[in-house]
C-alpha cells in the first residue's frame, strides 16, 4: 500500500498519490486522523489514481480491446476533466465492461463511518443522523472499510424505473416508529444516494421516462437531491455514468436535452478495428468447453464483420460482439459432443463445425425489411466468403495441385459433425513423397491429430471453394471429391 506522502512526476509535474491506509486496525475516527489519512473528493481520487496509474506506465483498463488509440484517450480525458459521461454505441461495443472497469481506479479500500446509510466519510458527514453522531462521539466515532467493488452501483433503466428507486422517498415504516412527516429521517435513499463516494451507472438510458430522467437533473448539477416536499440538501459526491444506443435519441426514447446538457463527455464506442482485435475480444470473453484453433476464432471474426458491412442486415440494430462469442462457444460445444460420442480423448473444433454456429446465431441478427425467407441463405454465403478469406490468408502460394490431381482421379475424403478426426486423416489420398499435409499443419500452427484433420478441413473447403474440387453434402456428412 502506498503511503498518503508519495509522490509521483510526470512530464515535468508533480502529482501526489494518497491512497487509504490499511484497514488492519483502524476503527475509529481518531485513529484514522492519526494515521494521517486525508479525505479526497470522488473527482479527485479518480483523477490522481489514473495519473499514478499512467506515470508507472501501468494499464487502468486490463482486458478492453479495440479503443486504445480512439476510445480510451477520450475517456481518460474526461475522468481528468471530472465529468460525467454517457457512452454511445450500439450493442455489444463493450460499453458496460467499459464503465464496470471504472471502478479499479478507486482506492481498493476507503472508510466509511460505521452504520451510516450513505456509507459517509468519516471527516465529511453529511447526512441528519451521521452529523448528530459526528458530534456527539468525535474521535470515537465508529469506522468501517468499503471496498472499491461496492462504490460502484449499475442499474439498467426501465420504463417501470421510479424516481423513488433512483432518488428516494417516504419510508412508511420510519414515519410509523413516531417521526413526523417533517423529519427527513423518514426518508428512504434511492440508489443514486446510497452511490455517494462511488460511482453509479445506467445503462440504456433512453429507456427511462422522461419524467425520470428530470430527478437526475440536481444530482449531476447542484449535485443535492430533492425528495418531494423537504427541504434537504446533501452534498452529494457521485459520479454518474451512463450507455445509450445513437438510435435510442429519436426511436424508443431519447436523453432530454437538459439532462444529456448536463453529462459532461459524450463518448462514441465502436467495434473491433481490426481481425487481431475482435479475436482477441473472442478468446478473452468466450467460455469454450473444448479446443478452438485460432484460425476457427480467425473465420468467426471475419464473419461478424462481413455481417456488419452487409446491406442485408440492419445495421442500425448493430452486430453484437455477442455474436462472435456465442459462435466460438458453439463450436466448441460441437467438437466436445463429437467427441465424447466417438471417444476421442481430446475435443478439437474443426470447421466443420461453423455450420452449428449457424444453424443457431440466426436469431441475433436482424435483417433488412426485404430479406424474409433468405437469412439462412445471407448466413451461408458470409460465412463460406469468411473461410475462404481465412484460408487465403493461411494458405497464400500454397501449391495443392497434388492433392486436387488424386481427387480427380476417384479418391474421396468424408468428414462431417460426428466423424472423428482419424477417420479424416486416415481418408486422405496418399500423396507418395509429398509434404503437403504437414506443410498445411505447419501454416495453420497444427499439432494434435484434432488439429491437424481441422487444418486439412480448411484446405479442402478452400479448395472446393475455389470450385477446383467438389463436394456434397447430407444428413450432417461431407464429402470432399
Amino acid at each position: 500500500m502506498i503511503s498518503s506522502d508519495t509522490a509521483l512526476t510526470r512530464a515535468g509535474a508533480t502529482y501526489s498519490l494518497v491512497m487509504t491506509p490499511s484497514p488492519s486496525g483502524i476503527v475509529t475516527t481518531g485513529q484514522l486522523r492519526a494515521s494521517g489519512h486525508t479525505h479526497r473528493p470522488l473527482r479527485v481520487e479518480l483523477r490522481e489514481n489514473l495519473l499514478a496509474a499512467l506515470a508507472e506506465g501501468r494499464d487502468p483498463w486490463p482486458g478492453i480491446h479495440g479503443f486504445g488509440t480512439t476510445v480510451i484517450p477520450q475517456l481518460e480525458r474526461a475522468i481528468l476533466a471530472g465529468h460525467d459521461i454517457v457512452l454511445l454505441g450500439e450493442r455489444g461495443q463493450g460499453k458496460t465492461r467499459l464503465l464496470r472497469s471504472l471502478s479499479g481506479l478507486l482506492d481498493e479500500w476507503s472508510p466509511v463511518i460505521d452504520g451510516a446509510e450513505l456509507g459517509e466519510h468519516p471527516f465529511h458527514p453529511i447526512t441528519p443522523a451521521s452529523l448528530r453522531r459526528a458530534a456527539e462521539l468525535g474521535d470515537d466515532l465508529p469506522v468501517a472499510w468499503r471496498h472499491r467493488s461496492e462504490r460502484y452501483a449499475e442499474k439498467l433503466a426501465t420504463p417501470d424505473t421510479s424516481v423513488a428507486d433512483l432518488i428516494g422517498d417516504v419510508d412508511p415504516i420510519k414515519v410509523a416508529e413516531g417521526r413526523s412527516l417533517g423529519d427527513p429521517e423518514t426518508i428512504h435513499y434511492g440508489l443514486v444516494p446510497r452511490s455517494h463516494r462511488g460511482i453509479v451507472a445506467i445503462n440504456e438510458l433512453p429507456d427511462l421516462a422522461e419524467r425520470i430522467q428530470v430527478s437526475l437533473l440536481n444530482v449531476m448539477e447542484e449535485r443535492d437531491i430533492q425528495i418531494r416536499g423537504y427541504l434537504l440538501r446533501l452534498d452529494l459526491d457521485v459520479l454518474v455514468v451512463a450507455t445509450a444506443n445513437p438510435e435510442d435519441y429519436t426511436n424508443r426514447g431519447r436523453i432530454i436535452t437538459p439532462l444529456q446538457d448536463r453529462f459532461g463527455a459524450e463518448i462514441r464506442t465502436h467495434y473491433p478495428l481490426t481481425i487481431d482485435e475482435e479475436i482477441a475480444v473472442i478468446r478473452q470473453e468466450a467460455d469454450l468447453v473444448a479446443a478452438v484453433p485460432e484460425h476457427l476464432l480467425e473465420v468467426l471474426a471475419r464473419f461478424t464483420r462481413n455481417l456488419r458491412e452487409s446491406e442485408a442486415v440492419d445495421q442500425r440494430a448493430g452486430v453484437s460482439a455477442r455474436f462472435s462469442i456465442a459462435g466460438a462457444e458453439t463450436i466448441a460445444a460441437s467438437a466436445l459432443h463429437r467427441a465424447t460420442r466417438q471417444h476421442e480423448t481430446v475435443a478439437v473444433a474443426r470447421p466443420v463445425d461453423l455450420e452449428t454456429a449457424v444453424e443457431v446465431l440466426g436469431g441475433k441478427i436482424e435483417f433488412e425489411t426485404g430479406e424474409e425467407g433468405r437469412e439462412r441463405a445471407i448466413l451461408e454465403h458470409l460465412l463460406r466468403t469468411a473461410i475462404a478469406d481465412t484460408a487465403r490468408a493461411h494458405l497464400r502460394g500454397l501449391d495443392a495441385r497434388v492433392l486436387v490431381d488424386a481427387l480427380h482421379e476417384g479418391s474421396t475424403v468424408m468428414t462431417g459433425e460426428q466423424v472423428p478426426a482419424s477417420d479424416v486423416l486416415a481418408a486422405l489420398p496418399v500423396l507418395g513423397e509429398s509434404d503437403l499435409y504437414d506443410e498445411v499443419a505447419e501454416r495453420f500452427d497444427a499439432r494434435t491429430p484434432g488439429e491437424r484433420a481441422g487444418a486439412l478441413e480448411m484446405l479442402l473447403e478452400a479448395l472446393y471453394l475455389e470450385r477446383r474440387i467438389g463436394k456434397e453434402s447430407a444428413e450432417g456428412e461431407t464429402v470432399y471429391g
